[in-house]
């Protein structure tokens, strides 16, 4: 298991502010981190976030700057158009957590390096942003991030799949994880994350470790005809 301490005001930015991005804006600042976070409108846009949270609202190119972790949660059709060099100002061994989820007939479109290439999301991403990430949050509701966080030995505690190459983005990243009130498990690597891909069993599981385990043993890498373009 990843370690229980961490270094207080951690600086991390998030990229979109939508559901998880905003949710895990709250929860961050509340646990006293140092959070930048930006969305593709512009941080004047941001305001009322900022002000609710403390958050600092930056343009997305600075977003990353000194970061330890940076989360990418934007639309999938979307993570091309983020700047160039993202990571460059970022802290030495920064963790790049990804919450994306391909949804090509609802939202995203065809993405021929994932129907055709058959690249998980996540490794697709990854080349897309040209830098390692960590897959955590895909199938997380986002309300629970602010309402279903609970203490280590609590019979309620949910369990989240984690799954990335880099042993130590990974164990950083489980270890905020579990400091935001959720057990992890690890999923295995990039190119296993199709795992906890929209409609595996995983996906959107309310459940501890255990079960979260068997979940990720029980998913197929066929994808269903409604989650292809």
């Amino acid at each position: 298991m990843p370690g229980r301490a961490r270094r207080a005001d951690m600086k991390i930015g998030i990229i979109g502010a939508g559901n998880i991005g905003g949710n895990l804006t709250r929860r961050l600042t509340a646990l006293g981190h140092d959070v930048s976070v930006a969305n593709s409108r512009g941080p004047e846009t941001l305001t009322e976030l900022a002000e609710e949270t403390g958050a600092t609202p930056v343009r997305a190119e600075d977003a990353a700057r000194g970061a330890e972790i940076v989360v990418v949660t934007v639309p999938l059709k979307a993570v091309p158009d983020l700047p160039s060099g993202l990571f460059d100002g970022a802290a030495d061994g920064v963790a790049v957590i990804d919450t994306g989820n391909y949804y090509p007939r609802q939202r995203d479109g065809r993405i021929a390096g994932i129907e055709d290439e058959g690249l998980t999301e996540s490794r697709w991403t990854e080349r897309q942003l040209g830098h390692p990430v960590i897959k955590a949050f895909n199938g997380t509701y986002a309300q629970d991030i602010l309402d279903r966080h609970r203490p280590v030995g609590d019979p309620g505690r949910l369990a989240l799949p984690v799954a990335g190459d880099d042993e130590a983005a990974k164990r950083k990243v489980r270890a905020l994880i579990d400091e935001l009130g959720f057990d992890t498990v690890d999923a295995g690597g990039i190119d296993d994350s199709w795992r906890q891909q929209p409609d595996t069993p995983v996906y959107g599981l309310r459940a501890g470790a255990e079960d979260v385990a068997k979940a990720l043993a029980e998913a197929s890498p066929e994808r269903k005809p409604e989650f292809r373009g």
